[in-house]
């Protein structure tokens, strides 16, 4: 053959192959997330004073996007719309924090896009656990007593905010202890809970409720408790025992307006947060104001005074999304999280195994308490508490405790994939050794 005939069939066969990539449908939708994020970054770097990080985050959240969506499920079986959907809120978190730092001398979305980066590697990381790690029996009880320990530190070392102490300051770094062993008090559920072992998990779980309780972080302690409280029904279908769950769940709500000033002043607020509009209700109004003054298809990106908002850019970013995209865009992104709820139930339900099908629901019913709570609590639905959005607020130990529950979610995915694929493999060696008739001759 001549170098002109192999030329010209190289390239038809390049061709080829540019053409079915068209046609897959996972790699448009993510060719159209890479785009919009390419010139959204673009844009706003080119408005009024030249940003060089910009240029940077122009390049390398679209690169990221592509590595967590297309480029990882090349080594295992992945669901790509779980996946293309929780990076799209990631990057949607950066972009977000980014526009409103201009003129604010602050630098949280490059910082978010760092975590972002490291989100990355512990969804790899929860994946592969989930994959490879078949026999939990000692690993398990390390992760109780690690996760012990950690739960405990606020307590000794801990910084108080918005009347939490749930922080700890390490190497000048605050991280949020809760939110790293979300993944831990899944797998411990999991496995005792796949056993029918009822006293671990409970004693466990008892103990970081009370250490939260302590602590004054009652968003966590309501996605802990109520996490673990669908999962032990879903597990045990005992409606008494969960009925009695629930029964506690408000006492220790009504407890908890008693004990604690702030958050008698949260439900002051929601109740009516125009009569503390120039105190501790301010925050919440101008949440409201800028859900209103977007309109239907917001006053555009990088505008608006998202700033205004005392902290916009984690309690309240739903507020500033729906300020400079638009309601419409707002429940879009709304949609989104119920889509991956849904499609995490999904995977949970085509589990063979009971472990991984509980961490699956574990994992889909924490985003989504956690959601509601956040969402809600800026919608004027319910008292307003201190959680994060899930995947778009500000925060290092948010953003990877969020993007391990998706791993630990692809994970189970990925071997719901393998077990089907054995099977299948499984039937064609039946039908080849015992002459059984082929679906595919029909």
């Amino acid at each position: 053959m001549s170098k002109n005939k192999r030329s010209r069939a190289e390239r038809r066969e390049r061709d080829k192959a540019a053409a079915a990539r068209r046609r897959r449908p996972d790699w448009m939708l993510v060719s159209a997330m890479m785009l919009f994020f390419f010139s959204a970054f673009l844009l706003i770097s080119l408005h009024g004073e030249i940003r060089e990080d910009g240029f940077v985050l122009a390049a390398v959240v679209p690169l990221m996007i592509y590595i967590a969506t297309m480029w990882m499920p090349r080594f295992f079986p992945a669901d790509k719309l779980l996946l293309a959907i929780a990076n799209f809120l990631c990057a949607l978190g950066v972009l977000v924090l980014y526009v409103t730092d201009r003129g604010a001398g602050t630098s949280r979305g490059v910082q978010q896009a760092m975590y972002y980066g490291v989100g990355i590697l512990a969804m790899l990381v929860c994946i592969l656990l989930v994959r490879y790690i078949q026999n939990w029996h000692f690993l398990i009880k390390v992760v109780m007593l690690g996760s012990a320990a950690l739960m405990v530190l606020p307590l000794a070392i801990g910084t108080e905010q918005n009347g939490a102490t749930n922080w700890i300051v390490i190497g000048g770094t605050s991280l949020q202890p809760s939110e790293m062993v979300k993944m831990a008090l899944l797998l411990i559920l999991g496995w005792y809970m796949s056993r029918h072992q009822f006293w671990p998990w409970f004693i466990f779980a008892g103990f970081c409720l009370l250490t939260l309780m302590l602590q004054k972080d009652l968003g966590t302690a309501l996605i802990y408790y109520a996490t673990t409280l669908f999962l032990f029904w879903g597990t045990t279908g005992n409606l008494p025992l969960t009925g009695l769950g629930m029964m506690g769940g408000c006492g220790a709500a009504v407890l908890g307006y008693r004990m604690f000033a702030h958050v008698k002043k949260r439900v002051a607020i929601w109740k009516n947060p125009w009569l503390y509009y120039e105190t501790s209700g301010y925050q919440m109004v101008q949440a409201l104001m800028a859900i209103a003054s977007g309109g239907l298809f917001g006053v555009g990106l990088g505008l608006g005074s998202p700033r205004v908002i005392p902290v916009y850019f984690s309690d309240a970013i739903f507020a500033v999304i729906c300020e400079q995209f638009g309601i419409l865009f707002g429940v879009l992104v709304l949609v989104m999280y119920v889509i991956l709820i849904l499609r995490g139930a999904s995977i949970a339900a085509g589990a063979r195994h009971s472990f991984h099908a509980i961490i699956a629901m574990g994992a889909t019913v924490m985003l989504g308490v956690q959601t509601f709570v956040i969402i809600g609590g800026v919608m004027k639905l319910i008292p307003l508490t201190g959680v994060t959005m899930p995947f778009v607020s500000y925060g290092g130990t948010s953003l990877v405790s969020c993007m391990g529950l998706i791993g630990l979610i692809q994970g189970v995915a990925s071997v719901n994939q393998d077990d089907l694929a054995y099977d299948y493999e499984i039937s064609r060696s039946m039908q080849d050794t015992f002459g059984m008739p082929n679906a595919e001759d029909y």
